[in-house]
């Protein structure tokens, strides 16, 4: 039976978005090329191995079956190729990291250009998602690495930390704070708010905050995107509460101004694994990387 990798990989990747469309950004194919690849492969099995439902596609249990098994046949392919590489002194293979998208815009791209100048034949895939989302991937092993809001609550992860940060009140260029004065819950809460989507780790912790100090937004601007709500903010829209590793340049540039929260407010940002993830070089490379970046955000 001619059963073609790529078909495989293209599956596996549709599986674990649940979309095409996903699928097809991160593999850099269009989403027709994806759609032919699972069709030729259904056809040479005879079988469905994905069914849509609403808006989301799902494995049926032939998939479910193929991706497990193949899976580990593609493991075992990578490590042969690193193995092979080895022996010629090269670092190489793949790692697949799952972050949040504000992470991935702000926190990762010098670390993960240092890694690719460095290890030139190495192939590194981003993946973003909230922080349940990428810890599940991680202990499916449909993920490498994930860097991630903590807590997480899985038992199958080990968890290092990478950075604190801390996070701060924005407002437009022309708000004016109180000089060297901290701002409380009580007095962001009177005012139009703009905070990320019910549901993710970084509102839980903006959402604690508010109930700590005795006060909770009333009917918030709600959004899923760091720079859709900075833009807001910028536009008058309203204050909001976000990083400020995601808000210096804008407030350095004047087009947004911030001040700091009392209590003060931290989020601790963490690496996560699974704690049997057996350990390759390009692995090994690449987590000593995010070392050198946890030690230049100190």
């Amino acid at each position: 039976m001619d059963i073609q990798l790529v078909h495989l990989q293209t599956l596996e990747a549709v599986a674990r978005h649940g979309s095409f469309s996903r699928a097809a950004r991160e593999l850099r194919l269009t989403q027709p090329a994806v759609s032919m690849q699972v069709r030729q492969l259904e056809g040479t099995l005879g079988l469905p191995l994905l069914e849509r439902v609403g808006k989301r596609t799902y494995t049926t249990k032939a998939g479910e079956l193929l991706i497990a098994h193949a899976g580990r046949a593609m493991r075992e392919l990578a490590r042969g190729v690193e193995l092979v590489q080895q022996l010629k002194g090269i670092v190489a293979g793949r790692v697949r990291l799952g972050t949040s998208a504000s992470f991935s815009i702000y926190l990762l791209p010098r670390a993960l250009r240092r890694f690719r100048t460095r290890y030139p034949h190495t192939e590194l895939v981003v993946v973003t998602g909230n922080a349940p989302e990428i810890a599940r991937a991680v202990v499916a092993n449909a993920l490498d690495v994930g860097i991630v809001s903590l807590p997480v609550r899985e038992r199958e992860l080990a968890v290092t930390a990478l950075h604190r940060d801390e996070l701060v009140a924005i407002g437009p260029s022309d708000r004016r704070w109180p000089r060297g004065r901290r701002v409380k819950a009580a007095e962001l809460a009177g005012e139009p708010l703009i905070l990320f989507e019910q549901g993710a780790t970084l509102r839980r912790v903006i959402d604690d905050w508010f109930h700590r100090g005795g006060a909770a937004p009333v009917l918030p601007m709600e959004l899923g995107n760091t720079e859709a709500i900075k833009k807001l903010v910028e536009a008058g829209l309203g204050l909001s509460v976000t990083s400020w590793f995601a808000a210096k340049a804008e407030v350095r540039a004047r087009r947004l101004t911030a001040a700091r929260l009392e209590p003060a407010l931290f989020r601790q940002i963490g690496i996560v694994l699974r704690r049997d993830k057996p350990r390759t070089p390009v692995l090994d490379a690449f987590l000593a990387t995010l070392d050198d970046l946890r030690r230049s955000l100190t």
